[in-house]
């Protein structure tokens, strides 16, 4: 049988914050190409690249506030030509904008409590400080603190941002999903430094929690990773839910760990790039 050929759209050079993206696509795609002819291109080039493999598999490449136009283009010619893209575009969290937030907290989910109005402050709890974020934001791009006596200066007449209070915790944990199945746990015990992570024994507790949200999404294809944070009172709350591009941390896990997640995610590939898979969008 003829391999399946995928289109790898990656962002090697983006300087992310605590992450390198290049080590960690140049690892997985070393390690897919034993599977899949394969090859790399960045987002930008990703519309015009994309037609002639079975797959389009976008995975490290960048927030996309940096380049709407380019996206928006990129996701209009998939839907038009029936391209499949993993993970599918019809996820409705980070992939969306993080709109979802609002959604989940009108729906009463564990999740930070969200609004993109000034008129619906008063919905959230009090606190002496507050986090506005851009709808469309990632890796904290456009991210503010600001004090409580500022707050109703920060939502504007279009929603293109979210205010939500700033909530103490004593550590933030991920949550990772191929395919609706449970992948791995980590966590970063110390709450300054976001991104060294360290491998978490996920409790059975926990894993309700995140699969609340993995339900919700109902993605079926793809990698999913469920951002929650402890509060001091031990309560797990939803940050948000990256369903684009979720960077893995695949370096903070147990070689053996590593080669599993690995063997997951061929698997998922191999089945969702082959011509008879149904996909939905």
């Amino acid at each position: 049988m003829r391999r399946p050929r995928l289109l790898y759209v990656t962002d090697l050079a983006f300087p992310a914050r605590g992450r390198r993206y290049g080590d960690e696509d140049v690892f997985l795609t070393s390690r897919l190409r034993a599977h899949f002819d394969l090859a790399l291109c960045h987002p930008l080039d990703a519309a015009a690249l994309m037609d002639g493999y079975d797959a389009v598999v976008v995975r490290n490449s960048g927030p996309v506030l940096g380049y709407l136009a380019e996206y928006e283009k990129f996701r209009a010619h998939a839907l038009e030509t029936g391209a499949r893209v993993y993970n599918p575009l019809n996820g409705k969290a980070d992939m969306a904008g993080k709109g979802y937030l609002i959604e989940l907290t009108s729906a009463g989910f564990p999740v930070i409590p969200t609004v993109d109005r000034a008129e619906d402050l008063d919905r959230l709890p009090r606190a002496d400080r507050y986090m506005v974020k851009p709808r469309f934001g990632a890796d904290s791009l456009g991210l503010r603190v600001v004090p409580a006596s500022r707050v109703a200066e920060a939502p504007v007449a279009d929603g293109s941002v979210l205010v939500q209070p700033h909530v103490d915790f004593t550590h933030e944990i991920s949550f990772y999903f191929v395919d609706d199945d449970f992948a791995y746990a980590l966590y970063a015990p110390d709450p300054r430094r976001r991104w060294e992570m360290k491998p978490y024994q996920a409790t059975a507790a926990d894993l309700e929690f995140a699969r609340r949200f993995i339900d919700w999404n109902a993605l079926g294809h793809g990698i999913q990773r469920v951002d929650a944070c402890r509060t001091v009172a031990g309560d797990l709350l939803l940050v948000e839910l990256e369903d684009l591009n979720p960077y893995l941390s695949l370096d903070a896990l147990p070689e053996e760990d590593r080669d599993a997640f690995v063997a997951t995610l061929t698997t998922s590939l191999n089945r969702f790039a082959q011509p008879g898979a149904r996909i939905e969008s």
